[in-house]
């Protein structure tokens, strides 16, 4: 049992589909992390209070659990940094902690994102993440059976993380990302280093 288990393929998340990079959603929540270390406690605190002043119950919720699962992705160093942070720094984190909470942006950024960027290739358009999925469908069945119009939703979602973040602009330019020497520094401590998730050089740690 155990060993079918650890032979079963892993499958791709893809629920991020509430919600774009959450950057003002995480610097309302993480105070709350940091002052309660324990992010049920922010769960509950913030559905109960409306901490993020959704126009609805369920949307609270839906975004409220979304931005704790990219939240706890991060470590709690990083937490605390989010609330001291500017703008592009938050930006920045956020899409790290995308990236980690879900293997599929992560591997997007990683193998066409970063990857188009040190080649000098300008541009990035959904033609390059609708071949990239494509090609992880062989080997993924969940992709396989993708709906076009979650497919939709997915494309759109990332491009417009990848825009808040300030790493393509709306006409399709790669950006490359400015890291402050703190928000480098705790990318490069990763193992693999987490730089690979943008389009940047390479910084010796």
């Amino acid at each position: 049992m155990n060993a079918a288990l650890a032979a079963a393929p892993r499958r791709y998340a893809l629920s991020f589909t509430a919600g774009a990079l959450l950057v003002r959603e995480a610097a309302l929540l993480a105070p709350v992390y940091v002052e309660r270390r324990d992010w049920k406690q922010v769960r509950d605190q913030a559905v109960e209070r409306n901490l993020l002043q959704a126009r609805t119950r369920r949307t609270g919720i839906r975004l409220v659990h979304e931005t704790v699962k990219r939240l706890s992705a991060l470590a709690d160093d990083e937490v605390e940094l989010l609330l001291e942070a500017t703008a592009s720094e938050r930006a920045y984190l956020m899409w790290a902690a995308a990236c980690r909470r879900y293997e599929l942006i992560g591997e997007f950024a990683e193998e066409v994102l970063r990857e188009r960027f040190l080649l000098r290739a300008s541009t990035l358009g959904h033609e390059n993440f609708d071949s990239f999925v494509r090609a992880k469908a062989l080997w993924y069945e969940e992709l396989a059976q993708i709906k076009d119009s979650t497919m939709q939703k997915l494309r759109s979602n990332v491009f417009k993380m990848m825009q808040e973040a300030e790493l393509l602009s709306a006409a399709g330019h790669i950006t490359p990302a400015v890291l402050s020497e703190r928000v480098a520094a705790v990318l490069i401590a990763r193992t693999p280093s987490d730089l690979r998730f943008f389009p940047a050089q390479q910084i010796e740690g």
